[in-house]
């Protein structure tokens, strides 16, 4: 008798899931259709975007990223239409919930990363610095090797790699000097009291003229600008054309070599530093005037 109802109830269960499956077959057969046809249109919606995004950015971190978060959300859909379709709206309900407290956990487990990240990424919109491009970043200075999502790396004119987070890239101010194609080398200088300024000014621009590398489009400009302890100053700029750090070296050091030899040529003074001690001050005596008491120790 047990054996009886018991082969009746499995029978029953048996006949009911047949019966479910047999009316849930159309929905079923959509269903994979469905699967398969966004699948496809996942792919081939990855390989348009693809196409889009490398005419905006040339990062190819960056593209990979969107096109796989484009494939993902397609597919996605894809899959909770099915479920849908399926008469799982539960499980559907339930991967959501889960899914958003993930996420935010995650959100606060990782938001330094998260800050480095959005960073990159508005950076290789924004295009700020490329590789190749010599910048200062905070008190780092020197040639772009690598822009990534989390951090950008330089390196220096001494020869060190430094990866410096994107954040602070972002969010600090950035001295690109490659943008314009051509740097500025500043001279500052000071001549003796006695030289006629006029001359000095002559002299100092024609022996720079023919200096290599120095760019046809700007002229060199000098302006004095201060009455120093010893000398009279003035600064001397000079725009190169290339944004290259032993560039600039190159004009710095043979501009230096060049002004020297011309004013030895033409009795132009560079001053040593020097301090004059003026006894004849007002309100005081000349050194001549002034009584001198000399104290000799005899001894005993």
């Amino acid at each position: 008798m047990d054996i009886n109802k018991a082969y009746q109830l499995i029978s029953h269960k048996i006949i009911t899931w047949i019966n479910d499956f047999v009316r849930l077959l159309p929905n079923i057969l959509v269903s994979a259709l469905l699967l398969v046809l966004g699948i496809y249109l996942a792919k081939l919606i990855k390989k348009i975007a693809s196409n889009l995004i490398q005419r905006v950015s040339d990062n190819r971190a960056l593209n990979n990223l969107f096109t796989s978060v484009i494939y993902i959300f397609v597919i996605a859909v894809t899959l909770f239409t099915v479920l849908s379709i399926l008469k799982l709206d539960t499980a559907v309900t339930s991967i959501l919930a889960g899914a958003g407290i993930i996420g935010l956990a995650l959100a606060f487990a990782f938001q330094d990363i998260a800050s480095n990240f959005i960073s990159g990424i508005f950076i290789s919109f924004r295009r700020p610095l490329r590789v190749g491009h010599i910048v200062k970043v905070k008190d780092y200075m020197g040639k772009v090797e690598e822009i990534n999502l989390r951090d950008t790396i330089l390196r220096t004119f001494q020869g060190q790699m430094v990866i410096i987070p994107n954040k602070d890239v972002f969010q600090n101010p950035i001295e690109n000097f490659s943008v314009l194609g051509k740097r500025r080398v500043d001279l500052s200088i000071g001549v003796s009291y006695g030289e006629d300024l006029e001359q000095v000014k002559q002299v100092t621009i024609e022996a720079l003229k023919g200096l290599e590398h120095l760019s046809a489009d700007e002229p060199v400009t000098l302006f004095y600008q201060e009455f120093g302890g010893s000398t009279i100053n003035f600064v001397l700029r000079l725009w190169i054309d290339s944004p290259e750090q032993i560039i600039y070296l190159k004009v710095c050091s043979d501009a230096i070599i060049r002004l020297k030899k011309a004013y030895d040529k033409n009795s132009i003074m560079l001053p040593f530093p020097t301090t004059t001690l003026d006894f004849g001050v007002k309100g005081g005596l000349p050194l001549s005037d002034v009584p001198m008491k000399v104290i000799t120790d005899h001894g005993s």
